[in-house]
Parts: structure tokens; sequence; C-alpha cells
């Protein structure tokens, strides 16, 4: 009887610390990935104006104005977490947001100004969200998984405003900018 007692807590703490080693191990990824998602910010902070400048339509240029605002929010949420995990707000260099961002200016310069340009600029934009929103959403798990609660909170608003960002791209561009894309002459 004794045996099994014992061996019931060796079990016991050798789980705690597989428990407690998985955690670890899942901190540093939420921290990679919060590194990463900060650099990717950061970037689009740079990339959205360009954007704007290169958008025809107005509600287009509205639509990634907007964003760009909440991006600067966003950043600052960012730094926010950071603090609350007791680590420096450091960027890492993000190669997937610096692939589509890439790619966004490859668009705007492949495409004559106008409707195409448009619907072009939106594609590369819903790329970018898409991304943010895999990203957010996963950091958001990652953080309920390690119990940071207001950590959780605070991800689940930037991650919202992704996805709000995203079905803005979607009605801006079925309202009218596909349509005159697609009337144009190639």
């Amino acid at each position: 009887m004794e045996n099994t007692k014992n061996n019931s807590q060796t079990f016991s703490k050798d789980s705690e610390k597989k428990v407690a080693m998985k955690a670890s191990q899942l901190m540093q990824l939420f921290e990679d990935s919060l590194k990463d998602i900060y650099w990717a910010e950061k970037a689009l902070l740079k990339a959205l104006p360009k954007m704007i400048q290169n958008a025809t339509s107005k509600a287009l240029s509205k639509a990634l104005s907007s964003h760009l605002e909440e991006t600067e929010v966003q950043v600052d949420r960012l730094e926010k977490v950071f603090s609350m995990i007791e680590v420096k707000a450091t960027a890492k260099k993000c190669d997937a947001m610096e692939g589509l961002i890439s790619e966004s200016v490859d668009i705007m310069e492949s495409c004559e100004e106008g409707s195409m340009r448009d619907a072009a600029i939106i594609a590369a934009a819903q790329k970018i969200e898409h991304y943010e929103i895999a990203t957010y959403g996963t950091l958001r798990q990652f953080a309920q998984t390690l119990k940071l609660t207001q950590v959780v909170e605070i991800l689940e608003k930037t991650l919202q405003e992704e996805k709000e960002s995203d079905l803005k791209l979607s009605e801006v561009a079925m309202d009218a900018i596909n349509i005159e894309a697609a009337e144009e002459a190639a």
C-alpha cells in the first residue's frame, strides 16, 4: 500500500513538472509570437500610408485610414501586454508580414491607377488582415491556456478589430470597386 502511495506521489510530481515545462515552453512561444506581431504591426504603420496614398476610392482611403489609427492603438496594446508579462517590448522580424507588405507594393506598382489598383490594394490588405487574425487568435488562445486573463481581454479586443477591418474591406470591394474593376478594359 505504501508503495502505491509513493508511486502516485511520484507520478503527480512528474506530471506537475511536465505541465510546468509545457507552460514554460508555451510561454516562450507566446513571447516569440508577440515579438513577431509587434514587428508586423510596426511595419504595417509604415505600409498603410502608402496604400492610402495609392487608393483612388474615398471609401477605401477611409477604411485604410481607420485601420492605420487602430494599428497605432494596437501597437500600444502590445506594449502593454509586454509590460504585463514583464518582458521588454522588442520586435522580431516577421518574414510573413514582410512578404505580404512586399507583395502589396508590387501589386500597387503593377496596376494602373483606378479601380483595378484599388481592388488589388484591398486584396493585399485582406491578406494582411487574415495573417493578423490568425496571429491574434493564436496569441489569445496561448494567453488563455497560460491563464493570463487580462492579456486575453486585450488580445480579444484587437482580434475583433482585425475581423471588423477585414469585413469593412470586403464591403468596400463589393459595393463598387470590384464591379468597376471588372468593367475596366484590360
